[in-house]
Formats: structure tokens, C-alpha cells, sequence
């Protein structure tokens, strides 16, 4: 089968390669599962495995398959899988077990191994290709009625995740009610989690780079919440007219950022960090007044990385949920279609032209 390979920490070395499909049965128990890609989905991770920043081919092989945002068709189902069946839509789920207790019960987001195993990412091969096969455990069944936008359910569920962790921390408090939100990068995960928090009832304000008139401005105001761009209002300026903010989701991937958001926090808030920031920037913080607060209001801050299963499953609730009450919305999302593995070249110039005018999602059409 054709698919999308590269040579982990070698910039720019992706090409197509003929690789081989995993036997169906190489999944134990007769829970395999074939599926047919349909979508692929690219992000920051997937810019930064081009630039050969990080990453690792399976045991045994020289190359790693890309991809790990993924739509697609089951075309056949192994003996003992009872919960699909050929021609259901699946997406699959990113982070496999290793070593740890978490990973052990399941919980291989919370794994506190130093090696991660990750689809399309690291040590495992990923979805940037014509066809994959998985257990039945690592798929998730997509309505119909979301076919088109469920190629973002993975960064759907960390959203998910991020919120559900928010909300099962803050069970410390007894009563915790929130109000007011702010999302900081107007991204997919920033969109995403905006819709997300106004599907909860939530006042949300996101902010963004962007000045002027943009679609992601247009999609935020559809969702009745408020966009702002930070090169224009300071988070703290902002807090003071819209907040302060009882639940803060931080996804710029701009550290000082994430800093600053500590300061706009309410008391008995909760700031969850989603950013994965892997320079070597330095930034000046107010630390003597954001100890003081921090303590004195209750304050959490709470760091949330990849998804499990149960993430994804919420994701599909609420992706359900916003077609009915926002139809459409999602898919003018879907910015940026490139059209079949043989134009990767294509896919991956546009995913770094990152500050193109209105660009949220790239993926790559492949059937």
C-alpha cells in the first residue's frame, strides 16, 4: 500500500513509500480490525516531525508512516469483534499502552513512562496511508450525521480531555459552578475548545493573533462568544471587562502566554495548559503576586496532554451535538484540502504556510 513516510529527525525527508499492510491477525484475541483511510488530518506536530525535531520509527523499520488525526471505513472485522462491522466510520485513538500502571488500566494518557508510544508520532506507524489495521479497543464508531468533520476528533478529544480533567479536579471544591471562560490561540484546539465551552452553557472570550476581519473571528461570533485579539487587549485588560476567567484553556504554544494567563484567573479557577512548547524561551513573570493569588484564591493550574478513549467518545457526543445546534460549522473548519498521498508535498508546504490568510485545518483527502 502507498503512504506518507519519514526519517524521524531528518528535516524534510518525507516521501511516499510502498509499505506493507499489518496482517489482520496480528492483532491477538481475533479483535483486529482493517480500515480504508478516508481523511488525514495535519498539525503542529506533524510540522514539527518535517522539521525532524523529535520522533522514532517502529522496531525494525528505518521509515515512520505520519499521521495521527484520522478518518476512515472499517473493510473488515476480525472474528471477535462485535462493535463494528464493514462500512462503519472509525476514528482511531493516538497513545498505545506501555509499561506503567496507568498504561496498564488503561489510562496511557497519565503514563508515566519516559518513552511514549504514538501513532504517526512515535515508535508506532500512523494513518498517512491508504489503509492501517487496529484493534477494535483503539476505535471509536462516528455518526454519519459527522462524517465530513470527524477527521478533527483527535484534537477534538484533547480539548475534551482538558475540560473533563478541569471539572473532576475542581470536585475539591464541593460546589464549583463556572461562568466565565477564556481560551488563549485561536487555532483547531482553540476553536474547538471554545465550542466545546459554549456547548456547556460557558461565556467564553478567545484570543487570537489575528487583527481586523478573519473567519475564525466570523466562527467565534456564530458561537455567540467574544474574540480578541492579543496584539490588541492584554489577557489582564481583558479579565478586568470579561472575567475574571473561572476556567482558562491555554493552546497558543507561546509560553509567555501561558504565564500570563495566570493572572487572569479567578478565584477557585482552574487554567488548564494544553501547549506543548519545546524551545528554549525565557520569559519574566510577576512571581511574588501570582504565588500570593494563586494560594490565597484557591487557584489551580493543570497540565493535560493526549486523550484516552473515553476523551473521544465525549468528542463525538459534542460533535453531534454542535451540528444541531450550529449546523455547518465545524466543516468551515476545513480549510485547507489536498487531494490523495501522491500530492504530500502539497500537504506539508501548506501546513508550514501556517499564517496564511484564514488557514485552520489541513488534511489530506485520501480516498
Amino acid at each position: 500500500m502507498q503512504a506518507v513516510a519519514i526519517t524521524p529527525r531528518q528535516p524534510h525527508s518525507a516521501r511516499l513509500v510502498d509499505a506493507p499492510l499489518p496482517e489482520q491477525d496480528s492483532v491477538p484475541g481475533g479483535r483486529g480490525v482493517r480500515v480504508k483511510v478516508l481523511r488525514v488530518g495535519v498539525d503542529g506536530t506533524d510540522k514539527e516531525l518535517q522539521l525532524g525535531l523529535y520522533g522514532a520509527p517502529p522496531a525494525g523499520s528505518d521509515y515512520l508512516i505520519e499521521g495521527h488525526e484520522s478518518l476512515g471505513q472499517v473493510e473488515q472485522a476480525g472474528p471477535e469483534v462485535k462493535e463494528f462491522a464493514p462500512g462503519d466510520l472509525v476514528v482511531a485513538t493516538v497513545r498505545r499502552p506501555g509499561h506503567s500502571l496507568y498504561d496498564q488500566i488503561g489510562s496511557q494518557d497519565m503514563t508515566t513512562d519516559g518513552i511514549y508510544y504514538e501513532r504517526g508520532i512515535n515508535l508506532l506507524h500512523g494513518y498517512l496511508a491508504e489503509a492501517y489495521v487496529e484493534s477494535a479497543d483503539y476505535l471509536v464508531k462516528i455518526p454519519p450525521a459527522i462524517r465530513n468533520p470527524a477527521v478533527m476528533m483527535e484534537p477534538f478529544s484533547i480539548v475534551q480531555k482538558g475540560i473533563a480533567q478541569a471539572f473532576e479536579a475542581q470536585r475539591r471544591m464541593r460546589i464549583w459552578r463556572p461562568r466565565r471562560a477564556a481560551v488563549t490561540g485561536a487555532g483547531s484546539i482553540g476553536l474547538l475548545a471554545t465550542l466545546a465551552l459554549r456547548l456547556r452553557g460557558l461565556e467564553v472570550v478567545t484570543f487570537g493573533l489575528t487583527t481586523g476581519p478573519s473567519l475564525q473571528a466570523r466562527l467565534l461570533a456564530d458561537l455567540g462568544a467574544v474574540y480578541l485579539s492579543s496584539r490588541e487587549v492584554t489577557l489582564a485588560d481583558a479579565a478586568k471587562k470579561y472575567g475574571p476567567f473561572d476556567l482558562m484553556l491555554e493552546a497558543t504554544g507561546y509560553s509567555p502566554m501561558a504565564f500570563d494567563a495566570m493572572q487572569a484567573l479567578a478565584k477557585n479557577g482552574v487554567l488548564v495548559w494544553t501547549s506543548v512548547t519545546g524551545g528554549a524561551r525565557t520569559t519574566t513573570v510577576n512571581s511574588d503576586q501570582i504565588n500570593l493569588e494563586f494560594v490565597l484564591g484557591n487557584k489551580l493550574l493543570l497540565g493535560s496532554v493526549n486523550a484516552s478513549r473515553d476523551d473521544f467518545v465525549r468528542g463525538v457526543s459534542d460533535m453531534v451535538l454542535a451540528e444541531a445546534l450550529y449546523p455547518g460549522w465545524l466543516e468551515r473548519m476545513l480549510t485547507h484540502p489536498v487531494a490523495g498521498l501522491g500530492r504530500f508535498q502539497d500537504l506539508f508546504k501548506t501546513l508550514m504556510e501556517s499564517n496564511a490568510p484564514d488557514q485552520i485545518k489541513v488534511f489530506c483527502e485520501v480516498a
